[in-house]
């Protein structure tokens, strides 16, 4: 069932796509600033306690209306409700217009387009930035945001869906990422904010859950790139980057395209906007990436196009695996 939900939802998210700006979005954007208004005390338990609230609630809600349709109508209900859940949560759609509109920008020659919109995309000052870089960086905010949207969602809910918990997965994975991402957004804009034993809760728990997902999704690019050199920048690099998890991705990326990642990070430019919900917009506010870099070619404009191809490799590798394993159960 994991199998057909994920193909469905994905050709639903190609053809129509989930606008930036839905309901369903802005509701748990509410939420998320309902919680930690209620429960954030400042102190490390009361931290925990909203993260629990802000994202356990939600996974059981999804896990329990799962529960209720099978028991009632039957698994095809229960299917159908799974694929509205990774509607919701799982997409290309949601981050990849900003990649092939600076792509496009590139290929026609206006740098000046480019940097304009890759400074909007991740807030960040992109004034000053050669072509090379400019390329350097939509490959890392692209491979981090694919991600981020498709393959730490394909993860936890394959995961939890094998032992019956339907598409709880899928949102506790996005709803993780989210709050660390928005309650960190709130602290700058001064107007509620969050406090530091909540932010720091939100970015350990969230760092926990990316764990898994992050090594899963780097040895999909390993096995679909040049594997020998995605697994030696991964044991040689990872380590370079601030951020564990990224660097694990990054690193892989490097190795299975060959382009050089990680360097200089953009100088972030913070402007409060209401655009922060679950799309992962902004990331420039807290930089994945560090001084260190790893071995590879300068990057240039056709990796752009490598990466399109590795990513969606790597989402056939997702579906056959799944096929196979749906094959399997059936048979078995």
């Amino acid at each position: 069932m994991s199998f057909f939900a994920i193909l469905f939802a994905l050709l639903i998210e190609q053809v129509r796509p989930l606008g930036a700006h839905n309901a369903i979005h802005t509701g748990l954007r509410v939420w998320a600033r309902w919680v930690s208004s209620n429960f954030d005390a400042g102190k490390p338990q009361h931290g925990w306690v909203s993260w629990l609230l802000a994202v356990a609630a939600p996974a059981l809600l999804a896990l329990g209306i799962h529960w209720a349709l099978a028991l009632t109508l039957g698994w095809p209900a229960a299917m159908v409700w799974s694929v509205l859940v990774l509607y919701v949560t799982l997409g290309f759609r949601q981050f990849s217009h900003h990649f092939t509109a600076i792509r496009d920008a590139l290929e026609a020659g206006d740098e000046t387009r480019a940097r304009q919109l890759l400074a909007q995309w991740q807030r960040v000052d992109a004034s000053e930035l050669p072509r090379s870089e400019i390329v350097r960086h939509v490959i890392e905010y692209s491979v981090l945001a694919a991600h981020r949207h498709v393959f730490g969602v394909l993860a936890w809910f394959s995961i939890l869906a094998a032992f019956g918990l339907g598409p709880a997965g899928a949102v506790l994975y996005r709803m993780a990422e989210f709050v660390a991402r928005y309650w960190r957004y709130r602290s700058r804009m001064q107007l509620q904010p969050a406090s530091e034993a909540l932010q720091s809760a939100a970015a350990r728990a969230w760092t926990a859950v990316d764990w898994l997902p992050a090594r899963i999704t780097a040895i999909a690019f390993a096995v679909v790139g040049s594997f020998e050199e995605a697994i030696d920048c991964w044991r040689n690099y990872a380590q370079r980057f601030p951020n564990d998890n990224d660097g694990v991705i990054l690193a892989a990326t490097s190795g299975a395209v060959n382009v050089r990642l990680g360097g200089e990070t953009l100088k972030p430019v913070f402007a409060p906007t209401g655009s922060q919900g679950f799309q992962t917009a902004g990331m420039g506010a807290e930089p994945p990436l560090g001084t260190a870099s790893t071995p590879g070619r300068e990057a240039e404009v056709a990796h752009l196009r490598s990466i399109v191809g590795l990513v969606w490799r790597s989402v056939v590798l997702w579906m056959v695996l799944l096929a196979l394993l749906t094959l399997a159960r059936l048979l078995g």
